[in-house]
């Protein structure tokens, strides 16, 4: 279980990395920077959304909207936005709990360790 978990989450930080790294590059180039530079700034902005979005996921609350087709109980539709009156409300499900949870620890795993991999890259950090 934990091999498999191990393995889905350094797919998960390879696709990021391949992601942000040519990004990174591209905007380094067209700004006249190191290469260096622009490869650890890539990493630290990706990994800073990422954790970002980690705790926003992770501090959502219990209640969810519920999901229905007609447009009973969403309050007086002005171009099809609810302006006025309740919307329907469920709690949230143990499972849905859970998810968010999961997902938010991937998140901010996923952030720091490309924050990481930007210090590493930083040409004016020295490690050891």
């Amino acid at each position: 279980m934990l091999l498999g978990a191990a393995r889905r989450f350094l797919g998960l930080l390879a696709l990021a990395s391949a992601v942000t790294l040519p990004i990174s590059v591209l905007f380094g180039v067209l700004a006249d920077s190191s290469l260096a530079r622009a490869i650890s700034l890539g990493f630290y902005c990706v990994g800073s959304f990422l954790l970002i979005g980690g705790f926003f996921v992770g501090n959502r609350g219990p209640v969810r909207l519920k999901k229905e087709d007609s447009a009973e109980g969403m309050g007086m539709p002005l171009l099809g936005l609810p302006l006025i009156g309740g919307r329907a409300v469920r709690w949230a499900s143990r499972e849905e709990r859970e998810d968010a949870i999961s997902t938010s620890a991937v998140l901010v795993v996923l952030g720091f360790v490309l924050i990481l991999i930007g210090v590493a890259a930083d040409s004016r950090v020295k490690l050891l």
